[in-house]
């Protein structure tokens, strides 16, 4: 696994990966992202996580949660109070066991303490890490830059993790951390879910200080999603507006795995300050339950929703037959959009106006 493909620097049988920072800056979070980053990029490489934050309540088991949704083991050690003999201890089992990446979870304070140094200066030193990575809220804004200066002159920090940049702040503090600490910007959270932990890329964050989107970003979580194949087919079917239930359904899957829409949203140009955007998730699930509840000649199109069929769906579905009603007419708006799309597409060559947002689909 190269630099390249991680933007981290891990070699030999057994690579060690620290995390630190204040609390509150969401480092066991991170740590379960970094793993699962790891394990999309090499799916047989055999990660330990360590509970090393034996000073916030219920942090042991909040790495232990997230360890068992991704499928990855978290060592602890039940009563211990020492988180140096544990960071010992999983280095052990880690090597023991023929575990490729350890990544060592570890306690933050409020602010910075002599205490949390000498701490993690003992870890450190225990495990030997190929990377100590300090993690960032991009919502602490130039705080953040003062402190990343104060880890890295204790313990000589290797990179910086962005979180929060799924939030209103556009990450102005990202330069400075740089320019400080002069270790480089190696991953950026940008949403609450478990894959959404991505490698800086220094266009895009430009592109997002300055409030023009995060295309890039938003075209590699594309790639990485969906089948060049099946996105082909789609794009065909979309311009002859010959899409069913069916392909909206295998869409809506897609995106979703994608991250959040809210979040996706917010990678558009224009659209990077609209932080208090109430987009209601639940209502796609919704839509969802809905095409799910049809039959398979219903989701082709193959019959016509009468009334008594939209009835069945919406008692199988748990919906209310406005719902469905709702969710059959913004279908039907879709396709009328996409058969009118080559037509938009001349007039905006030219030099025509984009359609208001009320002739839009979801209007």
């Amino acid at each position: 696994m190269g630099s390249e493909e991680t933007g981290l620097a891990l070699s030999g049988n057994l690579a060690v990966i620290l995390l630190c920072g204040l609390q509150g800056s969401g480092k066991t979070t991170q740590c379960a992202k970094l793993a699962a980053f790891l394990q999309k990029k090499s799916p047989n490489r055999k990660i330990l996580l360590s509970a090393c934050d034996l000073q916030r309540p219920a942090a042991v088991e909040q790495l232990k949660r997230l360890g068992a949704q991704i499928q990855v083991p978290v060592f602890t050690m039940e009563g211990e109070s020492n988180p140096v003999r544990v960071a010992k201890e999983a280095l052990q089992k880690a090597k023991e066991e023929g575990f490729e990446v350890l990544i060592v979870d570890t306690a933050g304070r409020l602010h910075i303490d002599e205490e949390l140094m000498e701490q993690l200066e003992q870890i450190k030193a225990a495990t030997s890490p190929q990377e100590i990575l300090f993690v960032a809220s991009a919502a602490t804004g130039q705080d953040a830059v003062k402190v990343a200066s104060e880890f890295d002159q204790r313990i000589q920090i290797t990179g910086t993790i962005l979180t929060m940049l799924d939030g209103s702040a556009r990450a102005g503090a990202a330069i400075s951390i740089r320019e400080v600490t002069r270790k480089p910007l190696k991953f950026e959270g940008i949403g609450e879910k478990i894959g959404d932990l991505q490698v800086f890329n220094p266009h895009s964050m430009a592109d997002r200080i300055l409030g023009m989107g995060d295309v890039i970003n938003l075209v590699r979580k594309a790639e990485e999603t969906m089948d060049e194949e099946e996105s082909r087919a789609l794009e065909k079917k979309l311009m002859k507006a010959s899409f069913t239930y069916d392909d909206y359904l295998r869409q809506m899957g897609m995106l979703k795995k994608m991250g959040s829409f809210k979040s996706l949203l917010k990678m558009l140009p224009g659209m990077s300050g609209m932080g208090d955007l109430d987009i209601d998730e639940k209502e796609l699930a919704r839509v969802e339950a809905m095409i799910s509840s049809m039959t398979l000649e219903e989701r082709t199109e193959k019959v016509e929703l009468v009334p008594s069929r939209r009835r069945r769906v919406a008692k199988g579905s748990g919906a209310s037959i406005d719902d469905v009603n709702r969710m059959v007419k913004g279908f039907k708006k879709l396709k009328q959009f996409c058969k009118e799309m080559p037509a938009l597409k001349n007039q905006m060559k030219k030099g025509g106006k984009f359609p208001s947002l009320d002739k839009m689909p979801w209007g």
